[in-house]
């Protein structure tokens, strides 16, 4: 889209070429002195000069006498003294002397040269070079000096270059909706004579990242309309009033070019809800909302205006905002799924060299959870290690590495760990990665590193899951809390002692302990109750409890009791399994990093030789051997 940009009123520039003018009119008024060097000397060497007739010319002042020698070769000053006879001795000495006339300025002159002209000048000034910029840009926004109320908003006409709706992936359901408005646009004879009438405001809300801004810049490039883009912290002004008259003039200029399309980025800065507790309703956003409420649904229609707003705290908003008249219509924006994912990253990666035989669906599913905007920067991270490996083109292995630099920060290679700290986090990231191994409800290991991070990881194990997953059973959550104190446990049954590496494997296991027991009610004792609330979904998982006090402290007990029940449930699957997790450990020493198919590979093996020797042990006392199944993940969960 091309942008028609209304040049900025260089308000520093007026400032300082009228600085300069007073300058110079300073410089003009003050008389210089004189470039010879003046002596100054005592009354008394005066007096003695007279008296010797040693004088010149002499200049009597309203502070101070000068005068020079009989030559006037050297001018000298002194103070003027009380002395009455003074022009009878310079009479006397035969010196030429004179005294200044004192002219009485008009008061009016004076107020004149010192307060008007200087405003006059400065007013002029301002006017003529605002007059010249306007002439430039077209005359828009020109009907107030330096733009103070008038709207920043920048205009997009029509181009053949910009974003489509083909250039933004994984959000089909919102093109769907915004799809409709751009139809409508275009023609919209075919909606009036079924009596139908387009929204007149269409809220994008979603965590940040997910492409809201994008969507818009997809609407103006399909549109054929003018756009008008704007932020919402561009209404906020240090004066009462200025918002407001931002909004109005916003509003007449897209009436004008009616229809047209107005995109508001971050409507909460100026949306918030209204605090009926304050006294009065003078503030500068309170305003700005009013009006804006105004200019959406007021006496005067908005026909072919069509706001488009986005904000990542609908929550926060005012309802009188998001009541349907202005804004009738909500469009989530919401992370993307598993293919939605893929398609992202098959649209970012058409703009770097790709090697052949990428696996986008594998790529997808190591990035569960990341937003378009993550992803767009784990194909450039990925562009930029193949650079720096001083290849031409980008492959899978560079995709999946970004992915860990997204997520835990680029490998520290000379951060120095002691031999027994690399002992203890080998064991710890084995903890973890087998006790998930042994459970019938947990994702696939994909990974192991000990390998520091500079996010501060010493080493982490990343599991996959094999297809996207929406629902999480109790089972899959009493799962993960047991492969989050594996870590723990490990160092617990190998070392008999604890070290602060589970800070985050504690953290996150105490958070979905709590959500099982407050949000999802999968708690024996409370049941299907809401104990807290989640302050902003899209922003922050912060949450507020809404129980008693002594219901809070019974929740902190049955959370205790979640975490000490998985974590005893890792102890008891370590200790069953101590010979191979000392064979892993040792292992992932040795290699530092090792992938989940090298992992499975240990652990496959050493399953089929203990079945072996008890088939072997069987018959050796006469049993009948039976064929045993192949190691399964899950397998030794089921007959424990």
């Amino acid at each position: 889209m091309k942008e028609v940009k209304t040049p900025k009123k260089p308000l520093a520039i007026y400032y300082a070429i009228v600085l300069l003018v007073l300058m110079l009119l300073n410089f003009v008024l003050v008389p210089w002195m004189s470039e010879r060097q003046v002596k100054e000397v005592d009354y008394g060497t005066f007096m003695s000069m007279t008296e010797d007739k040693d004088i010149g010319r002499v200049d009597v002042e309203s502070n101070q006498i000068i005068f020079t020698d009989k030559d006037e070769k050297q001018i000298y000053k002194t103070g003027l003294m009380n002395d009455p006879d003074l022009t009878q001795r310079l009479y006397d000495a035969g010196a030429e002397f004179s005294s200044e006339i004192v002219e009485q300025a008009s008061p009016l002159m004076s107020f004149l040269l010192s307060f008007v002209l200087p405003i006059v000048l400065f007013v002029w000034l301002g006017n003529f070079m605002n007059k010249k910029l306007m002439e430039k840009a077209g005359g828009a926004n020109s009907m107030m000096f330096g733009g103070v109320g008038k709207s920043n908003a920048k205009v997009y006409v029509q181009s053949t270059h910009g974003i489509r709706f083909a250039d933004v992936a994984g959000e089909d359901e919102a093109k769907e909706n915004l799809q409709e408005i751009v139809d409508y646009l275009h023609d919209p004879k075919k909606y009036e004579e079924i009596g139908a009438s387009m929204p007149k405001g269409i809220l994008l809300v979603g965590p940040p990242g997910t492409g809201k801004t994008m969507l818009a810049k997809a609407v103006a490039g399909e549109s054929n309309v003018p756009f008008f883009s704007i932020s919402g912290s561009e209404f906020v002004e240090m004066f009462v009033g200025m918002g407001a008259s931002k909004v109005r003039d916003l509003f007449k200029q897209a009436k004008e070019k009616a229809p047209c399309i107005v995109f508001i980025d971050e409507i909460d800065a100026i949306g918030q809800k209204r605090n009926s507790g304050q006294l009065g309703g003078n503030d500068e956003r309170e305003q700005t909302l009013n009006q804006l409420l105004t200019e959406m649904d007021g006496f005067e229609g908005n026909s072919g205006v069509i706001i488009l707003a986005a904000t990542n705290r609908p929550d926060s908003l005012d309802p009188a905002l998001t009541r349907p008249g202005r804004f009738d219509r909500r469009v989530p924006v919401e992370l993307p799924d598993l293919k939605g994912r893929e398609e992202i990253l098959k649209v970012h990666a058409k703009k770097v060299a790709l090697a052949p035989g990428i696996d986008f669906n594998t790529v997808a599913r190591m990035a569960s959870g990341a937003s378009g905007a993550e992803l767009a920067n784990i194909v450039n991270e990925a562009a930029l290690r193949a650079v720096r490996a001083g290849r031409k083109s980008v492959t899978e292995a560079d995709l999946e590495e970004s992915i860990e630099v997204v997520i835990a920060g680029y490998q520290k290679k000379n951060s120095i760990l002691t031999d027994k700290e690399k002992c203890i986090v080998a064991y710890h990231e084995i903890g973890h990665a087998l006790v998930a191994a042994l459970q019938n409800h947990s994702a696939p290991v994909q990974k192991i590193t000990i390998i520091p991070r500079t996010s501060g990881a010493l080493g982490y194990t990343m599991q996959i899951e094999e297809g996207e997953r929406v629902l999480m059973s109790r089972e899959d959550m009493l799962s993960q809390l047991a492969t989050l104190t594996g870590g723990r446990a490990a160092e617990e049954v190998v070392f008999g002692s604890i070290t602060s590496g589970a800070s985050n494997d504690i953290e996150k296991a105490t958070q979905i302990a709590r959500a099982m027991i407050t949000r999802y009610g999968m708690s024996d004792q409370f049941g299907m109750v809401a104990l807290e609330t989640v302050n902003n979904p899209y922003l922050s998982s912060d949450s507020s409890l809404v129980c008693s006090p002594e219901t809070s402290a019974r929740v902190d007990a049955e959370v205790q009791s979640l975490i000490a029940a998985a974590h005893d449930k890792a102890v008891g699957i370590l200790k069953r399994d101590r010979d191979v997790m000392d064979k892993l450990a040792a292992y992932l020493l040795e290699k530092e990093t090792i992938t989940g198919a090298e992992f499975m590979d240990i652990l496959e093996k050493d399953d089929a030789e203990k079945q072996q020797y008890r088939a072997r042990d069987g018959r050796r006392r006469g049993a009948v051997a039976l064929p045993l199944p192949r190691f399964t993940p899950g397998r030794r969960e089921e007959n424990a």
